[in-house]
């Protein structure tokens, strides 16, 4: 299970949009989201680099607290 910290999101809609951004991603399933501390968690059945899952999220407007 990998994880990171995602920044903007407020409300289910936020947290149904990364989710969406996320599994569209070959590779990536099982996303989960802590919406209240951010915490974006998934598995990942080959690698993803890291600069893909950034890339997803900052592109529909949400940020990776680093």
């Amino acid at each position: 299970m990998s994880a990171i910290t995602v920044t903007g999101m407020s409300c289910q809609h936020c947290v149904s949009a990364v989710t969406k951004a996320l599994e569209a991603i070959d590779g990536i399933s099982d996303v989960t989201i802590d919406l209240l501390s951010g915490k974006v968690e998934w598995k990942e059945s080959t690698p993803v680099p890291m600069e893909t899952i950034e890339g997803a999220i900052t592109g529909i407007g949400f940020e990776i607290k680093k």
